[in-house]
């Protein structure tokens, strides 16, 4: 915690792939966060180190078994429900790498602010193989507005940097190195702070917006073809 902002760090410099243990870590932060005297009045700042803010879902863990699977599918949608639910305004710094699931981490707070000089925000599906599941989808479209840059994004594997960010909308602002990065984070949730709202009107309000988010995130149909198409292997 500094003063009215928290910043959330995922450490070391590893990829930061997302399987069970980290986003249950990442849950838990958010759980005492939300539980602090000061959150309604406060902002989260989510940031990495290294190389990579997230390279996307630890595939490689997840594809050794069905419910290895549904477990991270679940717990990242448990993690984005989460956000989406703080009381405060959210701030992804992405200093690194972004990709798939990595990419929706980001996009799954309120703003981003990007590192020009490193890091790119990458839909990394169509280049390995995966269908994007809908609730990829509906977070895309509530996020990025604008159809051709969705195309961009999903339908070309674009590797997006900062300044294509910033100019699709995606991207609050663009800037040099990981420090300059986290420092325009803290500026933005500052002022942000400083408008004195409640945080739980906030939330509310957000829960709105982002309504058919939420919606879809009651399930993710991409796991489950895959337990279909097992059951079927099986006859």
């Amino acid at each position: 915690k500094r003063g009215n902002l928290f910043i959330l760090t995922l450490t070391g410099a590893g990829e930061h792939r997302l399987n069970p243990n980290l986003l249950s870590s990442l849950r838990s932060a958010l759980s005492r966060l939300k539980s602090d005297p000061s959150a309604s009045s406060s902002a989260l700042i989510t940031t990495a180190h290294g190389k990579f803010f997230s390279n996307g879902y630890d595939l490689d863990w997840a594809q050794s078994s069905e419910p290895r699977l549904q477990l991270m599918s679940s717990a990242l949608r448990s993690l984005v429900r989460d956000l989406i639910c703080l009381p405060m305004p959210t701030i992804a710094a992405v200093t690194g790498h972004a990709s798939a699931a990595g990419m929706m981490l980001a996009l799954s707070h309120d703003y981003v602010v990007m590192r020009r000089d490193r890091g790119f925000l990458y839909m990394s599906e169509m280049d390995i193989g995966l269908v994007i599941s809908n609730w990829f989808m509906a977070l895309m479209r509530s996020k990025i507005g604008d159809p051709r840059a969705r195309r961009e994004a999903l339908m070309r594997a674009a590797k997006l940097t900062a300044e294509d960010g910033v100019r699709m909308g995606i991207v609050e602002s663009a800037h040099d190195g990981a420090e300059a990065t986290v420092a325009a984070a803290a500026e933005l949730g500052e002022a942000l702070v400083t408008r004195k709202w409640d945080g739980h009107v906030y939330a509310g309000n957000r829960r709105v917006v982002l309504r058919e988010v939420l919606e879809a995130l009651g399930s993710d149909e991409t796991v489950e073809k895959v337990a279909e198409d097992k059951a079927w292997s099986k006859l």
